[in-house]
């Protein structure tokens, strides 16, 4: 009877093997005659959205077949990819050094010929060209949607007090005076999590310093501890308004802390409204530009590309890949996505803004942005860790020491980066 039972267990698994073996034949062959374009996002928690995407786009198109996977650890997986010649037509990534690093290795078509690229914000197409270590000549991506960094609020707070929105950062500091004095913690960090610090870093410095900094450091025009001086002593100042040993509490912490109405202020970037929102749904959020400088036209919005769509110079599908770019385009299908994932249209025209970002939306429309500064920093470099250790630096001397470390490490980690970008420059004198 024993082996009778065990006979029967073996039949059975051999009929589901070839049974999903069957589905998987089918599921080959069910593309037959169509053109299949494979996106890879690195964004699996926007898969919802691409589906919705892709099955729109699969309903509307007879002879393409847009296949679209999200899967964690995206880029570990593209970059395994890469090194296995295995491309997939389109990658959907961010505007960061990762898209700097794949440029760098002429992985990606030119796609200047595109019509959608003369549709972008000029804003976003800057970031893209500051993006690339050499100079290249082309459009080798899409910007898709962005993000936007300054200070959360809390707008029933504000108007319960009377406090106004500051545009400079004297009336910044005023207002954390003002709330501080109302028994009220102005702001809440959470700089446990090293990678927070670099929320009002990135924030400050966009007004502070010139959007291509490490650029000119790499050409060896100036120094960190030049251009980055007045951003290193402002982020300190925000340690006099903040709760106490912001060091002990994450991320989630302060998420928490700010939905719970723990302190008015939380300088972080629109991606953590959904965390916010997860611990009290109903919060009035509201989020302005981080009035860096004295002259509120000289401040700037923090905004990055969140996602952009680059088209593998290995595909053989280019006029299927434009036709879905073309769709993935239409304003219609880009509202799809923030409808589900919330941020800016890199795409010039009249999108449904957040709430939350309403008090940003003047500087959206009249592209007064720049990308966040730590897009161009090498990740080996731990420039989160060295802005926390510099902030629990009490010493007299802490930002020179700071700045200085930051200029020695930064030639340790792109000393072949600043040889290849000096080489280049020393060629264009030549040719002159």
């Amino acid at each position: 009877m024993a082996k009778r039972n065990m006979a029967e267990r073996v039949m059975a698994v051999m009929l589901v093997m070839l049974s999903i073996l069957s589905i998987s034949g089918c599921g080959k062959n069910e593309h037959d005659g169509k053109v299949v374009v494979e996106l890879v996002s690195y964004k699996p928690e926007a898969v919802a959205a691409f589906e919705q995407i892709a099955q729109r786009f699969n309903e509307t198109h007879d002879d393409i077949y847009l296949s679209v996977e999200s899967p964690n650890e995206a880029m570990t997986i593209l970059k395994t990819r890469f090194v296995r010649e295995d491309y997939p037509d389109i990658v959907g990534i961010g505007g960061d050094s990762n898209y700097s690093n794949f440029l760098d290795a002429d992985l990606f078509m030119d796609i200047s010929d595109f019509e959608g690229i003369t549709q972008v914000k000029p804003s976003y197409m800057e970031m893209l060209e500051e993006l690339e270590f050499i100079p290249t000549e082309g459009a080798y991506a899409l910007p898709y949607a962005a993000n936007a960094a300054g200070i959360l609020y809390n707008k029933d707070m504000f108007e319960e007090y009377g406090w106004s929105v500051p545009e400079t950062w004297s009336e910044f500091l005023s207002l954390c005076e003002e709330i501080q004095n109302s028994g009220i913690q102005p702001l809440y960090l959470g700089y446990k999590d090293t990678w927070t610090c670099l929320a009002p870093w990135n924030a400050l410095a966009v007004g502070l310093s010139d959007s291509d900094t490490c650029n000119q450091v790499n050409m060896g025009n100036t120094t960190f501890e030049s251009a980055y001086r007045e951003t290193a002593e402002k982020i300190r100042k925000l340690l006099d308004y903040a709760e106490p040993n912001p060091y002990a509490y994450g991320y989630n912490d302060a998420c928490t802390a700010f939905a719970r109405g723990e302190s008015a202020m939380y300088p972080i970037g629109s991606y953590a409204i959904p965390q916010i929102r997860s611990v009290n749904p109903d919060m009035n959020i509201g989020s302005f530009v981080f009035p860096a400088n004295e002259n509120e036209a000289d401040n700037v919005l923090n905004s990055g590309i969140d996602l952009q769509f680059c088209v593998m110079k290995e595909s053989e599908n280019k006029e299927a890949v434009y036709e879905v770019l073309r769709f993935l385009y239409e304003d219609e299908t880009i509202q799809i996505y923030l409808n589900d994932q919330g941020g800016i249209a890199c795409k010039e025209g009249d999108f449904d803004l957040p709430v939350e970002l309403q008090d940003m939306s003047a500087y959206i429309q009249n592209d007064r942005m720049a990308d966040f500064q730590d897009h161009h920093y090498p990740s080996e470099m731990s420039v989160d860790a060295m802005i926390q250790t510099f902030l629990l630096d009490q010493s007299e001397d802490s930002v020179t020491a700071f700045l200085q470390r930051f200029d020695t490490e930064w030639k340790r980690y792109n000393r072949d980066l600043i040889r290849k970008v000096q080489q280049y420059q020393e060629e264009m004198e030549g040719a002159r």
